[in-house]
């Protein structure tokens, strides 16, 4: 349910294992194992996590750009590309520059012609080069941080406002008791 927010973490460098195979109870054993943190679109699983001792985040954003925005807030994740330390969409290994003239054949002539940076990833050897698709990625990019810049903003504001009061009915509907 999240395999858009980890390609999108790990172009930014974050290391995110994911899979969409694994049962509830495997997922907390591999984050737990692996002292990973589980993010997840599932307050159930979410809230199985939390009880067993595993670091989790539940995700409650519905847009992609709402949903790499509370990542970023939540783990003070920059919100820029920087190929240094980039990992590959795909299967999370480091992405390493690569000269232009080992690209050559494996990449068309209109793209050889036009690009000079060029990046491959270690593990699967899938490349990368910043296309036509980066103004889509800036554009997201962009969107992603006013995103954020108003959950910061309604973050000020929420401290100086009222805490509600916390019913029985509110912790047993959420799971907060």
């Amino acid at each position: 349910m999240l395999g858009r927010l980890t390609r999108w973490l790990r172009i930014l460098g974050q290391d995110v294992k994911y899979s969409n195979k694994l049962d509830d109870t495997a997922l907390i054993a591999t984050a737990k194992k692996e002292r990973r943190i589980l993010l997840t679109r599932d307050f159930e699983l979410y809230r199985q996590a939390t009880a067993k001792g595993t670091a989790a985040f539940y995700v409650q954003a519905s847009t992609g750009e709402g949903k790499l925005a509370e990542a970023a807030k939540r783990f003070n994740i920059e919100l820029t590309i920087d190929m240094t330390m980039s990992r590959c969409p795909k299967c999370n290994s480091r992405v390493r520059p690569i000269s232009k003239d080992k690209a050559a054949d494996k990449v068309g002539e209109g793209t050889f012609a036009h690009y000079e940076e060029f990046w491959k990833c270690r593990k699967c050897g899938q490349l990368y080069w910043q296309g036509a698709h980066w103004k889509g990625i800036r554009e997201m990019l962009e969107k992603t941080k006013k995103v954020l810049e108003t959950m910061r903003e309604e973050s000020a504001e929420d401290q100086f406002a009222p805490k509600p009061q916390r019913t029985r009915n509110l912790k047993k509907i959420c799971g907060l008791g």
